[in-house]
């Protein structure tokens, strides 16, 4: 049976969430933010800085958008979207370091972390349910 050390320390090495996220973006870490969400999602609203490029189109755009060096994080609606495992899944085939943000743009905008659209940043919103709110 594996060490469960070993489980979780594999478990992070593959995921991330909204706040160690937002902290690595205002840290100014080399990374790249992918939504990997269809583009009525992506209009309706995204997290300031991602790219958008859903998951169905990564084998074909990634090789001549993104640079295999860098790090990527992707994320999906919500904990109940699996589209972001099958967006790390086809940037691991492609040999890109990738991790899945778990919790989403849900997770991500029921924190309070900025969120925008075409019209430009939308109102922050503090989830007592997900946060402490002070």
């Amino acid at each position: 049976m594996p060490d469960t050390a070993d489980y979780f320390a594999a478990k992070l090495a593959h995921e991330t969430d909204p706040s160690d996220v937002y902290a690595a973006q205002r840290a100014g870490e080399p990374f790249v933010l992918v939504d990997v969400r269809g583009a009525d999602a992506w209009a309706q609203g995204r997290i300031p800085g991602a790219i958008h490029l859903p998951y169905r189109e990564i084998a074909d755009r990634a090789p001549t958008e993104l640079d295999r060096t860098v790090p990527v994080v992707v994320y999906c609606w919500s904990p109940g979207c699996n589209a972001g495992a099958k967006g790390a899944r086809e940037f691991a085939a492609l040999g890109y370091q990738v991790r899945e943000m778990i919790g989403g743009y849900e997770y991500w905008a029921r924190e309070g972390q900025p969120v925008e659209n075409d019209g430009g940043p939308l109102p922050r919103v503090f989830d007592p349910l997900v946060m402490v709110v002070r």
